[in-house]
């Protein structure tokens, strides 16, 4: 039997006949399918979603780069077990999409995007918005998602369609080595129609089936972690993805072993758990950071060991410290020359534990953890009750806040703290509400000081790192998770990058609530190169000095709520503790989506702990600070592992 269709409308049939399986419970692979139409699509793919898009949900996007990165977002929430698709026109459109693309690779985050190309025939050459390399007639913007992209394919002839959805799928569906997907879609072939064999239309099952370790794997891991007495368990995004938390939580308080986590692990376990010492490295606290140079060994779950986490290689300076990883990616467990278990997180915790029991094994800590997370607590305490007219306050960052803060003070109208604002948050959102974060230092202060009271309600993005995530990231959190309050943790920086799918929210009547931190600046890059020797150049928001020429003038104050009022957004301008506390509590009561203008002072966020960080550093400089930066970077050097 054969079924005459265009290739878009066979697409769009295909993909409402996937399923995943995971654990025995089977649903929809594709919940829906985000568009911005232009004449690379519409008449394609847009025709095919208007004739039958089956139980696909057709949403509207309001940038390319923002409803990819709410697909990203969703797939994430979902744990990797349910996916968006995105289509957008071609050129700008599609190259709009590139960004998204990358901060799903980066993240081991499936989505599909189906970007329009120009003409498989070449016959209107060159087509609107179509760039013409003269060395190559087949190369396209789209080629430029190549190396961003998991898996990349040109569909130039309706057949190829077949081969191209059926690779597709494997990709996303691989938790090992997933990303974006890209299928590059000819604008004249997506309306071209081919007698498509019906078999495959059949129903599709992705069954996600938990791998084993072998029992060489199990024997070495055991082997291994006999000869040591201060272990260390480093939890990353692998925990969250194979929804292994809790047994990750029998482990550890089994053999008394300290957890650590990584940006995209925390939260797998409950931060009130004893035995979560909370975020480590550059961006994490004291407890993890001590235990983490005191350790031995050093358990990673589904952790790539990203320079964040392991302060650039330093952070573990036990002199005979060894490294366990247990990892779905060949690739990724093989780093720091460890000791590798390929297998599914969950299944290996739980016939480990098998032999180590056998063994009585009991991990050599005394009153450490409970010390060093005590300490913590105590620290934490201070950060949330930081108010910058305290007697004897200190400013965490270095800098010239002495000498602008009367000016921050009176542009902003504001003496108000960041620190003491996250701390305020955290005590008064329900326990289930959901912070979505990405960019600036607003994660560093979160992955420190955030502490999750239920799984699953801290989703940060920070494999890319990229500013404009927040809003279109909360947007997809909540499509995954509609019963929930969800709060995107933004600077203003970040916020006026991108934050067009916040109209998406008020279209689909889908509440977000925007806590925007405004400092008139990027704050965290300001830090770091007023850290490294430099002064303040080009990272405050400032007029121009019209007497040097240098962007050293006055403060450029935004009037953030005023905007977002006008998209129908419910909106709070907060200057004070009390102004805060009223806009978290009359928040819960709207319907809408909300906004929350933050003043916050510069430089009042929470500094490192005892971690370092590589950045290029001038080997050569007229400041003698900045050579100064230099030398503590080399001193570093000498400590940090080489492979």
């Amino acid at each position: 039997m054969i079924v005459r269709l265009t290739t878009a409308q066979a697409l769009i049939l295909f993909l409402n006949q996937q399923y995943i399986e995971v654990d025995g419970k089977e649903q929809k692979l594709f919940k829906g399918i985000f568009t911005i139409f232009g004449h690379g699509n519409v008449l394609g793919l847009g025709q095919a979603l208007e004739q039958d898009s089956g139980d696909l949900e057709v949403y509207q996007g309001r940038n390319e780069q923002g409803m990819a990165h709410a697909a990203v977002a969703y797939a994430k929430q979902n744990n990797q077990k349910q996916l968006m698709a995105c289509t957008s026109s071609i050129g700008p459109g599609s190259a709009n999409m590139i960004t998204a693309a990358s901060t799903a690779t980066a993240n081991n985050l499936p989505v599909l995007l189906l970007p329009g190309d120009t003409f498989a025939t070449r016959q209107p050459d060159p087509a609107l918005q179509q760039i013409e390399q003269i060395h190559d007639a087949s190369i396209t913007t789209n080629d430029a998602f190549r190396p961003v992209s998991k898996y990349w394919d040109r569909v130039s002839r309706p057949e190829q369609l077949m081969s191209a959805l059926i690779n597709a799928m494997r990709v996303l569906t691989d938790q090992a080595d997933t990303g974006a997907v890209t299928l590059s879609l000819p604008q004249d072939v997506q309306g071209e129609a081919f007698d498509y064999p019906e078999y495959f239309f059949k129903k599709r099952v992705h069954r996600i089936e938990r791998r084993k370790p072998t029992d060489m794997e199990l024997h070495d891991a055991l082997e291994l972690m006999k000869k040591k007495k201060k272990p260390l368990i480093v939890s990353g995004g692998g925990v969250r993805y194979s929804e292994s938390g809790g047994k990750l939580k029998e482990f550890a308080e089994k053999y008394h072993i300290p957890i650590a986590e990584t940006q995209a692990g925390k939260g797998a376990v409950e931060g009130t758990f004893p035995l979560n010492l909370g975020g480590i490295g550059v961006t994490g606290n004291s407890a993890s950071n001590q235990l983490a140079k005191e350790a031995d060994l050093v358990i990673g779950i589904g952790t790539k060991f990203a320079d964040f986490t392991t302060g650039s290689k330093e952070l573990f300076q036990h002199h005979d410290v060894d490294f366990l990883t247990i990892n779905l990616s060949k690739y990724h467990a093989n780093k720091l020359d460890a000791t590798t278990v390929v297998a599914d997180a969950k299944t290996t915790l739980e016939e480990l534990g098998d032999l180590l029991d056998k063994e009585n094994y009991s991990s050599g800590y005394n009153q450490e953890i409970e010390e060093a997370r005590k300490g913590w607590e105590e620290e934490l305490n201070r950060l949330y009750h930081t108010d910058y007219h305290k007697v004897g306050y200190q400013p965490e960052v270095a800098g010239h806040l002495d000498e602008v803060i009367p000016e921050y003070t009176e542009a902003l109208e504001t003496s108000l703290t960041q620190t003491a604002v996250i701390g305020e948050i955290n005590q008064s959102i329900a326990d289930d509400s959901i912070i979505v974060g990405s960019s600036g230092s607003l994660p560093g202060d979160l992955q420190r000081m955030w502490v999750s009271r239920q799984p699953n309600t801290y989703h940060m993005e920070y494999g890319y790192s990229c500013m404009g995530y927040e809003v279109s990231g909360s947007l997809g959190v909540k499509m995954a998770e509609p019963n929930k309050e969800v709060y995107a943790m933004v600077g203003d920086g970040s916020y006026l990058m991108l934050h067009s799918e916040l109209v998406t929210s008020i279209q689909e009547g889908l509440k977000l609530n925007i806590i925007l931190f405004d400092n008139a600046g990027f704050g965290c890059i300001n830090n770091l190169q007023m850290g490294n020797g430099m002064g303040s150049f080009g990272t405050e928001f400032r007029h121009r000095n019209s007497k040097t020429g240098s962007l050293n003038g006055s403060i450029v104050p935004v009037d953030f709520a005023q905007s977002a009022a006008g998209y129908g957004v419910k909106t709070y301008k907060v200057h004070t503790i009390e102004d805060l506390r009223y806009a978290l509590e009359d928040s819960k009561k709207q319907d809408v989506s909300t906004l929350m203008d933050i003043k916050v002072l510069p430089k009042t966020m929470s500094d490192g702990y005892d971690a370092w960080w590589n950045v290029g550093v001038a080997e050569t400089s007229k400041s003698e600070s900045v050579e100064q930066a230099h030398q503590v970077r080399m001193k570093h050097l000498e400590q940090a592992r080489k492979y």
